[in-house]
């Protein structure tokens, strides 16, 4: 039985300000261990203890470090501990009291207006979000909602979802107040593709809603509004869910490998999952190791550029994680940093 001690992944990550899936993410990636899985259902249970060592790496995610530098960290002494913050640390002060300050204004503002509120995000994030997921909006005029972006709040976190049944990707953001009200819609892509230039160049954005229309308030208290399609949103979850276990899995330093397709620009390239560490392919015979690590079965997966680019290139942070089930099976893309995106992506035949 559980340890009654025991939290569940929901309450820990309230408790250290980070959501499941990151906490699911980091578990993947070998930072951190829950303290008990139920061996029957596979839940996740963490301890009070794991507070310090939780809270110390969302801080170390915050300035940016990359996760074999964490690894390095928590394994280091004190002074080495402290020399690589030194490395990577700039400005940590100004960001936090510029947060500060922002969330005294949207508290204000938000005690002063009765009208109903679902979140608020910082600008620049939100409009990043949009662009990550947007990719995978589709214009089928026979079904226009997957032209929008699926917007979902609740459990401390927002969540924008796009598909166009052969690709998805989800976003997950950290609002700036976690006890946002739970709330769905799905926004007109549109609408919203305007309203993101401006969302950009706003240090936070409220977001309102009602039956008809979300209203995105900026610090300056311009207003932008963007529909809301009445079509129910296809059932994302359950694709995420029905997905195979996987059988091989691949972490890649994100800046080295987006840099070899930009210059490199193929067609088509494949990923060959080599014992211990990952390596690209080409159709012309070429290969280029990567930074990174390989699990599993050696298997060499083969992507058209327009399909893998924008889920490589869009990641969060400096790291991907590449859940892999076989050459012709959907492979789901991670990372995370300040919140999560994940992106499926569809093989191609070897070339």
């Amino acid at each position: 039985m559980t340890d009654p001690e025991m939290m569940s992944i929901g309450v820990f990550a309230e408790l250290v300000g980070l959501t499941a899936s990151a906490l699911r993410f980091y578990d993947d990636a070998g930072l951190l261990r829950p303290e008990q899985v139920d061996p029957s259902t596979g839940y996740r249970f963490y301890s009070r203890s794991q507070v310090p060592r939780a809270c110390r790496l969302r801080q170390l995610r915050e300035i940016g470090m990359p996760l074999p530098a964490i690894g390095e960290f928590f394994a280091a002494d004190t002074d080495e501990a402290a020399r690589l913050l030194d490395d990577h640390v700039t400005g940590m002060t100004t960001e936090a009291e510029r947060l500060r300050r922002a969330a005294e204004t949207l508290a204000a503002s938000l005690r002063a207006e009765s009208r109903r509120v679902i979140c608020t995000v910082p600008g620049p994030v939100l409009a990043g979000a949009v662009d990550q997921v947007s990719a995978s909006t589709g214009h089928d005029p026979d079904i226009p909602v997957l032209n929008g972006v699926h917007m979902e709040t609740g459990s401390g976190c927002v969540r924008l979802t796009a598909t166009d049944r052969y690709r998805l990707a989800t976003r997950t953001l950290v609002p700036t107040d976690p006890t946002c009200p739970s709330w769905a819609g799905t926004l007109a892509g549109d609408d919203l593709r305007v309203a993101t230039s401006r969302l950009r160049r706003s240090p936070s954005v409220t977001v309102e809603a009602d039956e008809r229309a979300v209203t995105f308030r900026t610090s300056g208290d311009d207003a932008l509004h963007c529909r809301l399609l009445p079509e129910p949103y296809p059932d994302h979850r359950l694709l995420l869910d029905s997905l195979p276990a996987a059988t091989q899995r691949v972490t890649l330093g994100k800046r080295r490998v987006v840099t070899v397709l930009e210059q490199r620009a193929p067609e088509t390239v494949g990923l060959r999952t080599s014992p211990d560490r990952p390596v690209l392919v080409f159709p012309d015979g070429d290969e280029i190791p990567l930074d990174g690590t390989a699990t599993g079965p050696e298997l060499t997966i083969w992507f058209d550029l327009v399909t893998v680019y924008p889920a490589w290139s869009h990641a969060l942070g400096d790291d991907l994680m590449l859940d892999i089930r076989g050459p012709e099976l959907p492979v789901t893309v991670r990372s995370a940093d300040e919140g999560d995106l994940t992106t499926l992506v569809m093989p191609r035949s070897a070339p």
